[in-house]
């Protein structure tokens, strides 16, 4: 968003042909504060996966929603009505193509369900950057 703003070019890699799990803030702060209110209880026996008995649970808190990079931005520029300068890049050593949060075991215990669609992150993002650096779109 800086360097749209800034008319600067942006790099993506593998030419855009990824998906990506996005997910705004509000919806991780509600998994964390259903997590927190809610702490792990002690196990009554050794598990294969908790084999110290220890009271813990891992959850992965995310929006289980994976889109195209390349809608992603173009999200961006709808919302700021600008396009990009991108320079298409091959893929980076190391990355991969899909990412996306299971977020399985938060539904089950918590009845966790993301609620903000990436659109309307995307334009809540772009209100508070403008803001924040106080600039006219």
């Amino acid at each position: 968003v800086k360097a749209l703003f800034n008319k600067e070019p942006i790099n993506v890699f593998n030419h855009g042909n990824m998906l990506r799990d996005y997910t705004y803030i509000d919806d991780i702060v509600e998994g964390v504060f259903r997590v927190i209110n809610n702490p792990a209880q002690i196990p009554k026996e050794k598990t294969k996966t908790n084999p110290t008995a220890a009271p813990y649970k891992i959850y992965n808190i995310g929006n289980n929603n994976p889109i195209k990079l390349m809608d992603f931005i173009s999200t961006i520029e709808d919302v700021i009505q600008k396009k990009f300068e991108i320079n298409f890049m091959g893929i980076q050593a190391g990355d991969v193509l899909n990412t996306f949060a299971n977020v399985d075991e938060l539904v089950n215990d918590f009845n966790y369900k993301p609620s903000v669609n990436i659109r309307v992150g995307i334009q809540k993002f772009i209100k508070w950057y403008t803001d924040y650096y106080k600039i006219k779109i």
